[in-house]
């Protein structure tokens, strides 16, 4: 089974995320098919892309797959991880990427959906941000990506909460550009694509490089970045990380002492 089905209308390429069972968890098999669909897309010069979930889900994504993170010893979200490959793939893929979200969208697929460069969601559409339910440390890519989604204070509650958010409440806060209802979901999507497809498609990759640079200009001393970067060991090093990915494994609830 694949797990990305991929169709082309026009000059619109479709990735669809397609595997039920997981609930489409973004495991590194899931992440490869993603990023293998955005490199064809792009083969093709295909001037949009649309990544959604099948027609009626309710889970979008259930995020990360915290079956592959370790249990301690290494930063769980470091560079190589596949996460943050796919965050960078679609940033830089030249083409505008439009999520289509149906359902619950959790953790790494919260991401996922706010690098995309714009957002349209179904009435049921919902969007949490989870490291704190699991002990995981974010990192610092990751918290820039909620930041440029979002102002500081719905930052801090996404993050400090970890519980999920309405779609009608994101498109207010502006993380969601639009929220249409469910039986016209796709059609409004692929009009969408359909008048920037009809755009130049140089001025259109050459604007969101632009964007996209400007928006990651957030001026740090290398000291600051130290102090970020080291932040992160508190809680990769913690008991508490390993409770996290425990209870997780085992499908209970984590017992979180703060050590």
């Amino acid at each position: 089974m694949s797990l990305v089905k991929t169709e082309v209308r026009g000059a619109v390429g479709i990735a669809t995320l397609n595997h039920p069972e997981r609930r489409n968890v973004l495991s590194q098999p899931m992440v490869q098919a993603i990023v293998a669909a955005l490199h064809d897309f792009a083969r093709q010069r295909l001037r949009v892309v649309v990544l959604r979930a099948p027609a009626g889900s309710t889970v979008w994504s259930a995020g990360h797959d915290v079956h592959e993170l370790p249990e301690s010893g290494r930063d769980p979200l470091g560079w190589d991880d596949p996460l943050r490959h796919l965050i960078r793939e679609i940033e830089v893929c030249t083409a505008p990427v439009m999520a289509m979200v149906e359902g619950s969208v959790w953790g790494g697929a919260c991401e996922t959906v706010l690098a995309c460069d714009l957002v349209v969601a179904a009435p049921s559409a919902t969007f949490a941000l989870t490291p704190a339910r699991l002990g995981v440390p974010y990192n610092i890519s990751g918290m820039l990506t909620l930041l440029n989604a979002s102002n500081i204070r719905i930052a801090k509650e996404m993050a400090f909460t970890a519980k999920p958010i309405s779609a009608e409440r994101a498109e207010r806060l502006g993380i969601v550009n639009h929220v249409v209802p469910t039986d016209t979901l796709e059609a409004f999507c692929l009009a969408m694509a359909g008048d920037i497809a009809a755009n130049a498609p140089l001025s259109v990759a050459v604007m969101k490089e632009q964007l996209r640079i400007l928006a990651g200009a957030h001026p740090m001393t290398p000291q600051g970045f130290e102090r970020v970067a080291g932040l992160r060991r508190l809680v990769y090093d913690s008991a508490d990380y390993r409770e996290g990915i425990r209870a997780f494994k085992e499908k209970r609830e984590p017992v979180f002492r703060g050590e």
